[in-house]
């Protein structure tokens, strides 16, 4: 019996799924106010890793800054904090 057949075969790697580098609502007080903040932004800023990563906002911490922030995806409670603030978010594609 060959070696290919004899090892289990188990899980699934879904090739079409989305994966996102997530940062916290509470990581964006270090910018100033009324700064537009993109992945270019981020990325420069060193949160972003990835020269081809989604990001996705998440809603640690707190935001005491008004930024206008634009992310590929949001979680409720981040959008509401970031407009809360007195900010703008933008989904972008």
């Amino acid at each position: 019996m060959p070696l290919f057949r004899r090892l289990p075969k188990r899980g699934f790697t879904n090739p079409l799924k989305q994966r996102y580098e997530a940062i916290n609502v509470g990581e964006l007080n270090r910018f100033s106010a009324d700064t537009v903040v993109n992945f270019a932004f981020l990325r420069q800023a060193g949160l972003v890793k990835k020269k081809d990563a989604k990001i996705k906002i998440l809603g640690g911490g707190e935001l005491k800054v008004s930024l206008e922030v634009e992310a590929h995806a949001f979680s409720n409670e981040a959008a509401r904090k970031i407009q809360a603030a007195g900010g703008k978010i933008k989904r972008i594609k």
